[in-house]
């Protein structure tokens, strides 16, 4: 910015007359800063409230689907042998479970090699003379072969072995190598041999050959009789008719025809689940509507407009955020836009739903909202659940929600699949692309850019005005100044011939 000198001849103040001069200009400029700035707020609003109704949405949208709604539970006589987690599709009924043996790794615990026996330690150090040996360890039925000589170090070895497929360590307090298979079951079993003289020769001297001392156990899968018929699995975890079942204990070596061992599981419907499903639901609905009733209904800001930069000097920090805060909270006030999607979304929740030739409604299940007169400021559109122990205003009715659902389920979920369905649809058809808005965006958020754009160039067009009238008039100024100072100088000078006579 040039630094001007003006008013030294003239006596007057430039400053403020130039800026009384730009005022119209500089109040264009201000006039539409504010505008983009009240803009930009409503951007953000309607951004914040976008995402929690794309949230919604999307929710609703997997309640339309059967299988949210298919929840069950299974409950176990002893889940010390046990555990069994019931999957949407499963049957109702009980079902028998016997264990009669567990999944196991194939496992080798080495001969001990003495107690001056090492990480570092070779097959030299070892005892082992002889020449160059394979050993070869075969796993899932795939051989791979390890070179050991002398040379070789116990870490060597445990490290090759590693790489070929197992778990390998060696205990250098006991002084022993440990080999285990890296999964359960009969399929997943490792063997460890030599592949010529040498190499037996090796593993008997690393104590990883039964005749040198080492102790084998076998891997084996596990083996349950669900109902009497039987499953065999390299895991204890068995996945049969949409259950799955976990065996942590035998409950027998045998078969028990009598079942008098069997754990006993019943699976049922979940009816908890299913209630809570509706529950959050309605949670979430609610905790919307009602922001976009406040936001609608919100206390007017006339009179308060953004802040010039000016003005933000002349108050406290408090005070512009108080001022500020004041406007953004009436951004959306009788919005429109925000009154369009309020009416789609209760008239979607208050439709009817056809159910085997039933119109059903949500007060049938014992859902309904308060009315204006009796619910809390802008919550009349939520709704509440008679015999809801979390809510206030109808925790002592009559649960006819949970009633509905012991008494049957499928009533109550293809209720819910249709209140969801109508729901879906009437949002998605306001998160349609237009020339206006982009998808699964319900406000115009095309236009606003558009419109933001637009401000920002009539901010610099009124910008540029403002500053080519300021150059005008300070050039116009230092004209005058420039002449009042030859005035000045002549009448000096005049002054001091006609002085000197």
């Amino acid at each position: 910015m040039p630094i001007r000198i003006s008013g030294l001849n003239s006596g007057l103040d430039t400053e403020s007359i130039i800026s009384a001069l730009v005022s119209s200009y500089n109040y264009k400029t201000q006039k539409y800063e504010k505008a983009q700035t009240k803009l930009s707020w409503k951007q953000d609003a309607w951004k914040e409230l976008n995402t929690k109704i794309y949230s919604l949405y999307n929710n609703v949208g997997n309640l339309r689907l059967n299988s949210s709604y298919k929840l069950k539970t299974a409950t176990v006589s002893d889940a010390t042998k046990v555990s069994v987690t019931a999957g949407a599709n499963s049957i109702n009924g009980s079902y028998s479970v016997q264990v009669t043996k567990l999944a196991k790794s194939g496992y080798m615990t080495g001969e001990e090699l003495g107690n001056e026996a090492k990480a570092s330690s070779t097959l030299k150090d070892l005892g082992y003379t002889g020449e160059k040996g394979e050993i070869s360890l075969v796993v899932s039925g795939e051989t791979k072969k390890i070179s050991v000589s002398a040379d070789t170090t116990i870490q060597d070895v445990v490290n090759q072995l590693k790489e070929a497929g197992v778990n390998a360590s060696f205990d250098a307090k006991n002084k022993r190598i440990f080999v285990s298979a890296k999964a359960a079951g009969e399929a997943n079993d490792f063997e460890l041999v030599g592949a010529d003289a040498a190499g037996t020769a090796i593993l008997n001297r690393l104590g990883l050959t039964e005749e040198a001392g080492a102790t084998r156990v076998e891997g084996s899968n596990a083996e349950i009789y669900v109902n009497g018929a039987k499953y065999t699995n390299d895991t204890n975890t068995f996945s049969i008719n949409n259950m799955t079942f976990t065996a942590s204990a035998i409950t027998g070596e045998d078969y028990d025809p009598t079942e008098a061992r069997a754990v006993n599981v019943i699976v049922n419907t979940d009816t908890q689940a299913i209630y809570d499903k509706v529950k959050d639901f309605l949670s979430q609905y609610n905790s919307i509507i009602n922001e976009m009733t406040s936001l609608y209904n919100a206390e007017s800001a006339k009179g308060y407009e953004p802040l010039t930069s000016d003005e933000k000097d002349a108050m406290s920090e408090t005070e512009v955020e108080k001022w500020e805060a004041k406007i953004k909270a009436s951004i959306l006030r009788r919005d429109d836009t925000l009154s369009s999607i309020i009416s789609t979304m209760t008239s979607a929740m208050s439709k009817s739903v056809n159910v085997n030739g039933e119109n059903l409604h949500l007060s049938d299940f014992g859902i309904q909202t308060l009315g204006f007169l009796n619910a809390p400021k802008n919550e009349h559109n939520a709704y509440h659940i008679d015999g809801d122990e979390d809510d206030a205003n109808t925790s002592g009715k009559t649960d006819k929600l949970m009633a509905a659902i012991a008494e049957d389920p499928d009533k109550v979920i293809d209720f819910m699949m249709g209140l969801s369905k109508n729901l879906y649809e009437a949002v998605d058809k306001k998160m349609k692309s237009t020339t206006l808005s982009s998808s699964y965006t319900i406000y115009n958020d095309k236009e606003m850019a558009s419109e933001y754009s637009d401000y920002t160039s009539l901010i610099t067009k009124w910008q540029d005005r403002l500053t080519q009238q300021e150059e005008y008039y300070y050039k116009k100024f230092a004209a005058m100044e420039t002449a009042l100072s030859k005035l000045n100088s002549q009448t000096s000078s005049l002054s001091g011939l006609f002085g000197g006579m």
